[in-house]
């Protein structure tokens, strides 16, 4: 039986409404700007029975995952089946969330269920396993890269070498992964340079850059703060390397930003160019707290310990709030310059003023300033009052500062607590000896060399608590700090 004209007419537009209302909907979600408009797109698609519809689902979970992760988690678990992208999107969520581990587990039920991963679900996943820095979970991990065959793929390789990097730091084993790469991309040379800058390795981190230009890549910023910060990081000079560096930025026009400029900064500032810190610093349009830290730091290792404050005044003027790296710099300065009554108020005003609260090296540089201040039994209290046990440095420093002083009999109760936490301790004897003697007790001298003879201890290679050794660990505590908050990973 025909159908009418005018009924025929009247299906025929019925049809192209719902094709209309129902076709923009799978991909509507993608230009939405609120969850407000999410919220109304996702009622039609129950309304019109799409919510089923698994790629118009997946782009509304991947517009909730970046604005409400919880009304996208409900999303997620309210689909029997979810495809492979919205595992990944939801994985890739959680990873970069306070709680990172629950992308890992969300990984482990995905793999319950028995969803093979793909070529984005395993740098999601090694992300979320470097943010937990559990090298346990990522091995795990790493197994079933190898086991689903994914490990010569540039992303999940650039992903396993940041993360081993991150979670062990075992840049041997990450530089293996590296090496096993069939293709390395710049971001692949970036990641293994940035793994041994981040990991105290500034010669490797060096020799590889220049590898890396040697194979024509053109470096970039990310990498260019690495290398300036291994420079600033070398045992040996690299004032040349980082200028011919800094030439280069200039040269191709490179847009500096704060943390690239910042790296600049350090980079003088660590290798004594203290002036052309200081001049690049002033020319910065713009500066985060890393890169005052930078200069703080870099004057006081200098023994620039005014020049140091009066950058720290300066910075307070302008409305920059001091973290611990800064309050460390500046009470490392006053160490160096014997300005025990600044440095003390800088300590004591720490949390009270500045919000920071200390940390063990803020203690350790306080024991050592008032120790050398000659104010040992203060040093003795603040080292009692510590929130944490004292370790053998902070012990040494405030005998260190005993022997500066003459005070036996701080120095003894200093020497117990060492020996209780190092029975072997060779230079706890040789300082007790000295002082003794140069106190005239030479019955307590001659038992202390006696003890000695009959083998009661041993010479503890290294041990240099005493004689200068707390004042160089300071000083590579304030570089280590500053260098790594100049880097970006």
């Amino acid at each position: 039986m025909l159908i009418s004209r005018r009924a025929f007419q009247l299906s025929l537009r019925r049809t192209t409404a719902t094709a209309a209302i129902e076709a923009p909907l799978s991909v509507s979600a993608d230009k939405c700007k609120s969850m407000d408009q999410i919220r109304q797109i996702h009622a039609q698609m129950i309304v019109t029975a799409r919510i089923h519809d698994a790629y118009a689902a997946s782009r509304l979970i991947n517009f909730c995952a970046l604005s409400d992760l919880n009304y996208a988690l409900k999303l997620f678990h309210h689909i029997p089946t979810p495809n492979l992208f919205m595992w990944n999107t939801i994985i890739r969520a959680l990873a970069n969330t306070s709680n990172p581990s629950d992308g890992f587990l969300l990984y482990v039920e995905m793999r319950r269920r028995g969803v093979a991963p793909g070529t984005h679900t395993f740098p999601f996943v090694l992300k979320a396993c470097s943010n937990m820095k559990l090298s346990k979970c990522f091995a795990q991990v790493h197994a079933n890269v190898l086991k689903f065959g994914f490990e010569i793929d540039p992303h999940v390789g650039n992903a396993l070498v940041r993360g081993i990097s991150v979670t062990s730091g075992s840049v041997g084993d990450a530089r293996k992964v590296f090496d096993e790469m069939p293709v390395k991309d710049l971001r692949l040379w970036t990641t293994m340079i940035c793994g041994y800058a981040q990991n105290g390795c500034p010669k490797e981190a060096i020799t590889l850059f220049q590898e890396m230009i040697g194979e024509g890549f053109e470096p970039r910023g990310v990498v260019l703060s690495s290398v300036l910060s291994a420079c600033a990081q070398s045992a040996q000079p690299e004032l040349e390397l980082g200028e011919r560096i800094h030439r280069y930025i200039e040269e191709k026009g490179m847009e500096v930003g704060v943390i690239l400029g910042t790296a600049i900064v350090n980079m003088y500032a660590r290798n004594g160019a203290l002036a052309k810190a200081k001049k690049y610093f002033d020319g910065m349009k713009a500066k985060n707290v890393a890169t005052w830290n930078a200069l703080i730091c870099g004057m006081a290792v200098h023994g620039r310990a005014e020049e140091a404050i009066n950058v720290f005044k300066m910075m307070l003027e302008e409305g920059f709030e001091p973290n611990g790296i800064t309050l460390l710099g500046v009470m490392s300065a006053c160490c160096h310059a014997g300005l025990v009554d600044y440095g003390r108020e800088v300590f004591y005003s720490m949390f009270g003023v500045y919000g920071v609260k200390a940390n063990l090296k803020h203690y350790g540089c306080a024991v050592d300033l008032l120790g050398r201040g000659g104010r040992v039994l203060e040093a003795e209290e603040v080292i009692r009052t510590m929130p944490w046990k004292a370790d053998v440095a902070i012990w040494g420093a405030l005998l260190s500062g005993c022997r500066e002083c003459g005070n036996i009999e701080v120095a003894e109760r200093a020497a117990r607590e060492i020996l209780d936490l190092d029975p072997q301790n060779h230079g706890v004897h040789v300082v007790l000896s000295n002082m003794y003697v140069e106190a005239g007790k030479w019955e307590q001298a001659m038992k202390e060399r006696k003890g000695m003879r009959d083998g009661s201890s041993k010479k503890m290679a290294g041990w240099s608590v005493v004689g200068g050794g707390t004042r160089d660990r300071l000083i590579e505590q304030v570089c280590d700090a500053t260098s790594k908050a100049t880097q970006q990973y």
